[in-house]
């Protein structure tokens, strides 16, 4: 034992606590973090560390997430220890000099200033331990408020996670409680009976989850609760009503010093004020993220955006905006940007949305992710709660537009949204539902239509992408109300709303009226635009996919066709919109029995895709898809059931388990599969592809019936003969309901099950007979 750590040993046996200088006693509700309390009492107590360096632990973590409750439970721990325990609250210079003063008065220093306090504490001989609290203003150094020497030990707290540096051991972040500890609070604060607990565990992990074990949320909550506002399994849904209200109640007794939560980050908004430009910037994004969802958003929307800002600046005089006005981006919208990106600049700045976002993060506003595709902010949700609710009405009108804008023009740029959908999708559908929660009519009244309608517009088809038919239904049901239209009688000045809604009508298994629609949106832009017209081509080409939906066959062939052999003269070979013609062509020759055809044309697209596309591109992967689909028409199973096994698995790697395409590539194998006598692999899958079609598709649904039709042959093909009769019952029965008598779907389906039930009692009455000789 060296002759440092014999003297510490000698003073802590002869050590009384002198001076004990905390602001409040340790909170009775205090829960869970017993570990973290036990590992930061041994790292002080330890006196095997390095004895030249003064001991300072930082703990960071947001506001409210207990900090200052953690450093009163080590104080009470330790107090015994130290001759002196102190506690500065440094969330301002006024406070942080009036606690220095009083501390230099107590023991006995005639210091005026915080420096001749910090001076005085440092010359003391006996061991001290000082706790600064809310260290949260990154432009403020610290260090001036750290006596030398290696006398005492320093804790600071801070929302700011850079304050590590000044940590000479290991720093601590907090972070929310577990389930159990959150639940477990909760209760406490509430004043439930502990015997009652597991009685009301379901209740009670509802609020958790809403709350995001956030502590002092949890001690609200549990306030509000004890004071018999509402009842325990009430909560949850009063805060969807009054979150608000909720979040700014706090209990009388045993209160934080920012007493309720909205505070805690309120606090955070003096900083940003006095931060000039860059602050102003900040709030910009607060703004920003608030109409969207506290979830991961991915940093390259904001570069998308300033592209997008390029593009509709450049097409304000072509012939697109000047026939479709109500689709057109244009100048209002890149002025409608936030701040910190310049639409107009020739190159792009991030440098301002990087200063924005750092102050952000460095105050525990908002949290930085750092992969490739997943750069982005997120926000704990109480603060991006906080964060729309501090807004008035008008700001918020003002956040949404700006919001809208950026999200406008960056789906003008999709690439990185369609090679990553899996892991952004899940995210994207979250911003889009809290982006587009107002109700259509409300969202209206935020600017002038014809400037909010293309902000709906690029909205819709970014769920159409994501294959989110219902509420893009739901959305274009708003607009027809507010334009007084519809689709049954559509108008000129509204094309780009047609074009929308066709796509929907078709998704939506409506396939007819899809084609109804679109057959008007070609007829108006042939009068009004040039054969070579990109509009009208794609137009042309939309028409044919109807067509092709609605089994009209040759009119599609025709059509595409005439697509095809335009674009030929007008695109390169290598050009995405010829290539997309052509692998229609192929899937219509294919329907149309023209099977060399369609296979020989599909080869020639995913070659050329091959050496454009990556991987896993969608378009690649359906231009893929469909040439199994033509391989296995044609009898060449093998080479069909290993082009669809690629597909599935890529599929599985960038498509959310309920996308359509997924599924579809999965049905198809299943198919391939069953051709293949592989009848035990196609009826795992086609029971998957059923199981989740039951929870994303209206029981009408050509996709769905399709895929229990095929299902119900194959069990009947596996010998499971009363499930297939049961539910081709089913497919027929809803048939019956949607499809005239003519309709060959209905016929096939109707004897299909004609045949099964004609032979199900003698195959019954098979297997009986061969389960008796058996046995």
């Amino acid at each position: 034992m060296n002759e440092y750590t014999m003297r510490c040993v000698i003073r802590q046996h002869r050590t009384q606590n002198v001076h004990w200088m905390i602001p409040r006693p340790v909170n009775s509700l205090f829960t869970g973090r017993s570990e973290l309390v036990q590992r930061i009492e041994s790292t002080i107590r330890n006196n095997d560390q390095d004895t030249t360096k003064q001991k300072r632990l930082v703990i960071t973590g947001i506001g409210g997430i207990g900090k200052s409750e953690m450093c009163l439970q080590v104080a009470d721990l330790l107090r015994n220890d130290f001759w002196g325990v102190f506690w500065v609250d440094v969330h301002n210079p006024s406070t942080a000099k009036s606690d220095f003063l009083a501390i230099s008065k107590k023991i006995g220093s005639a210091a005026e200033s915080v420096a001749e306090s910090v001076q005085a504490l440092a010359n003391t001989k006996d061991r001290w331990l000082l706790i600064l609290d809310n260290a949260d203003n990154p432009e403020v150094d610290y260090a001036a408020y750290i006596p030398s020497g290696n006398q005492g030990v320093v804790i600071i707290t801070s929302r700011v996670p850079e304050c590590s540096q000044y940590s000479t051991l290991p720093a601590e972040t907090l972070e929310g409680l577990n389930k159990e500890h959150s639940t477990q609070l909760l209760l406490k604060a509430a004043r439930r009976p502990k015997a009652s607990w597991e009685l009301c565990k379901k209740q009670t992990l509802a609020i958790v989850q809403l709350l995001a074990s956030h502590t002092l949320a949890l001690i609200q909550a549990g306030a509000y609760i004890a004071e018999g506002h509402c009842r325990l399994e009430e909560y949850a849904s009063k805060y969807k009503q009054l979150r608000e209200r909720l979040l700014k109640h706090y209990p009388k007794q045993q209160q934080s010093r920012y007493q309720h939560v909205y505070a805690t980050f309120e606090a955070s908004v003096t900083v940003l004020n006095d931060a000039g430009e860059v602050g102003q910037d900040a709030l910009d994004l607060l703004g920003v993220l608030s109409m969207l969802h506290s979830s991961m958003l991915p940093l390259h929307v904001f570069a998308d955006a300033w592209d997008g800002a390029k593009v509709a600046l450049s097409a304000k005089d072509n012939e697109t905006s000047a026939i479709d006005t109500t689709a057109a981006l244009g100048e209002w919208h890149v002025s409608h940007l936030p701040r910190f990106i310049d639409g107009q600049a020739d190159e792009r700045d991030d440098y301002r949305l990087s200063k924005a976002s750092a102050l952000l993060v460095s105050l525990s506003l908002v949290t930085r992710h750092g992969s490739d595709e997943r750069d982005g902010l997120s926000m704990h949700p109480l603060a991006h709660a906080w964060a729309k609710d501090r807004l008035q009405k008008r700001q918020q009108d003002e956040a949404w537009v700006r919001t809208g804008c950026l999200l406008a023009l960056s789906w003008t740029q999709p690439e990185m949204w369609q090679m990553f959908e899996k892991q952004l999708q899940p995210d994207l559908k979250l911003h889009l539902q809290s982006f587009l929660s107002p109700s259509v009519q409300t969202i209206f009244q935020y600017g002038p239509l014809n400037m909010i309608l293309p902000i709906f517009l690029k909205s819709g088809w970014a769920l159409k992408t994501m294959r989110e038919d219902k509420s893009l239904e739901s959305m274009l049901a708003g607009i027809y109300e507010v334009f007084q239209i519809v689709p049954q009688n559509p108008s000129e000045e509204h094309m780009g709303i047609w074009d929308l809604a066709a796509r929907n009508l078709e998704d939506m298994g409506h396939a007819d009226q899809a084609a109804k629609l679109l057959e008007y949106v070609v007829k108006v832009r042939k009068n009004t635009l040039r054969e070579t017209s990109p509009l009208l081509l794609h137009s042309q080409h939309t028409l044919a996919t109807a067509y092709h939906t609605n089994g009209q066959i040759k009119e599609a062939v025709v059509l595409l066709e005439h697509v095809v052999k335009v674009r030929e003269t007008t695109l390169a070979e290598t050009h995405p919109d010829w290539l997309a013609s052509q692998h229609m062509l192929a899937v219509a020759y294919w329907a149309n029995g023209q099977t060399k055809e369609a296979i020989a044309l599909l080869e020639h697209v995913v070659k050329v895709q091959e050496t454009t596309l990556a991987e896993t591109h969608p378009d690649r992967l359906a231009s893929q898809h469909n040439l199994a689909a033509a391989y296995w028409a044609n009898g060449q199973t093998k080479e069909a059931i290993a082009l669809l096994e690629h597909v599935v698995k890529a599929r599985e790697t960038t498509l959310a388990e309920t996308h359509p395409h997924r599924l579809v590539s999965q049905h198809e194998l299943a198919h391939a599969y069953w051709a293949n006598g592989q009848t035990k692999e196609a009826i795992a899958l086609l029971e998957h592809v059923v199981k989740v079609q039951e929870t994303t598709l209206a029981e009408t649904h050509p996709d769905r019936l399709a895929s229990q039709h095929n299902l119900a042959a194959a069990y009947w093909a596996n010998g499971q003969t009363k499930e297939a009769v049961a539910l081709l019952e089913h497919v027929v029965m809803v048939i019956q309901i949607i499809l005239p008598p003519t309709h060959p779907d209905r016929k096939v389906s109707e004897r299909n099950l004609a045949y099964m039930q004609s032979r199900a009692e003698s195959r019954e009455l098979v297997y009986l007979m061969k389960s008796l000789f058996l046995l």
